[in-house]
């Protein structure tokens, strides 16, 4: 019998490709299935609690689902604060405080009423310290990862968004031929500055040792703190400019061409005087391709730690280029320079030259128990000796974002009212 007669009349390449039609079909329902489980379990596998829960009274508390874990802690700056050994010495550090488990085997703690703050923690199982499965919300400070929660009201209220007009936060490349590289940045536009033929005053934002360009805005909150403030009419809509100090990274890890890798508190050449050397090519940057009043009298500078140097002494090298100066606890220490521009050197009288050239506002806060207190109060009486103004400000605590989110919210009403 004819082989087209045994298959219906069709030809046999017709059979292998409806036989290859069906496979790719089982094929494709087998991927769907395992995808639509793989979803269920994502889902499912979520803790199924409320962690951490906020009352109105201001009480929270912290659950986690271990039922077969000997011990659970919850560890953040909600806590008491402990002296802890780092790099930089010893520093404030969080506490920490035992959760009880019940007969389902969920853990639980509840604190006391928390002031109004954006608060961060971790759990501590077995001695294994974790982030809340329950949480989503994680911030990273250099490399560790945390939890957040706010809780609201005052102070706090400048950190959440809010149903106000929103500014803009882009991630740009500007061209460093000084560092020899391609770098990010991250600028700030204010609400409106799309729709606008307005042009703005800017504050260049510096962040400390093992941050980079997204410290200010994770860890910060400085885009909400600016919407907040330019909605109750309390600060000039300005732009704000957040460079990366880490010489030598073009972005924060895992965003630039290194990749992925871990990242360091203190990555080398970040206090050498070649960032602040190069720092013009910033202000170019920004003054080419934004519409910004490009003027001393409308460009501010300010850093915490790290970023406190590197504003202190870009201020002092570019002595006629910023009207407004804040210096959040700066890490002032001496550094070797090798930028072979003389950043560091003849330091007085690069602050003479700058007092001379007159400014708007030189604002130094620091907290009481900041292991760089004593170096500030040394800076003071530098400025007191050579009749320098400035305005200071002593707040409690120590090197933390709690101060620093507080110094910036306090830094930015005073710029550009003149």
């Amino acid at each position: 019998m004819c082989i087209f007669k045994l298959l219906g009349e069709k030809p046999l390449y017709f059979l292998k490709s409806k036989l290859l039609l069906m496979k790719n079909y089982i094929l494709l329902v087998f991927a769907l299935s395992f995808g639509i489980l793989s979803a269920q379990e994502s889902l499912f596998n979520g803790q199924q609690i409320s962690s951490p829960e906020i009352h109105p009274d201001k009480t929270v508390i912290f659950r986690l689902n271990a039922p077969q874990a000997d011990s659970v802690f919850v560890t953040g700056d909600f806590l008491p604060s402990v002296k802890v050994d780092t790099p930089m010495g010893k520093m404030d550090g969080p506490g920490k405080a035992l959760l009880t488990k019940n007969e389902k085997g969920i853990w639980s703690f509840t604190t006391e009423a928390l002031a109004p703050e954006l608060y961060n923690y971790a759990f501590i199982i077995d001695g294994f310290k974790t982030t809340d499965p329950a949480n989503p919300f994680l911030v990273r400070d250099v490399a560790s990862v945390m939890n957040i929660f706010i809780v609201p009201g005052e102070q706090a209220n400048l950190y959440r968004v809010q149903d106000v007009p929103h500014g803009t936060v882009a991630s740009r490349w500007y061209e460093s031929e000084g560092l020899g590289m391609d770098r990010k940045i991250s600028i700030y536009t204010p609400p409106g500055y799309e729709t606008s033929e307005a042009e703005y005053p800017v504050l260049y934002l510096l962040h400390g040792a093992g941050g980079d360009e997204e410290a200010w805005l994770t860890l910060g909150r400085t885009a909400q703190i600016m919407d907040n403030l330019i909605a109750e009419g309390k600060a000039k809509p300005m732009l704000v400019v957040m460079p990366n100090g880490n010489v030598i990274q073009d972005a924060a890890p895992g965003a630039g061409s290194a990749g992925y890798y871990t990242p360091q508190f203190m990555v080398p050449q970040t206090m050498n005087g070649v960032y602040e050397a190069n720092f013009d090519e910033i202000i170019n940057f920004v003054e080419s391709n934004y519409r910004v009043k490009a003027n001393k009298a409308n460009r501010a500078i300010a850093g915490l730690s790290m970023g406190g140097y590197h504003s202190l002494h870009i201020s002092n090298f570019y002595p006629d280029t910023f009207d407004y100066i804040g210096l959040f606890s700066a890490a002032i220490m001496p550094r070797g320079d090798q930028s072979g521009e003389g950043v560091y050197a003849d330091f007085e009288e690069k602050l003479k030259t700058e007092r001379d050239n007159g400014y708007k506002l030189y604002w130094i806060a620091i907290g009481e128990t900041d292991f760089l207190y004593e170096a500030n109060q040394d800076f003071l009486k530098t400025l007191d000796s050579i009749n320098m103004p400035y305005t200071y400000t002593e707040s409690e605590g120590g090197h933390i974002w709690r101060n620093w989110r507080v110094y910036l919210s306090d830094f930015v009403p005073l710029l550009f009212q003149d």
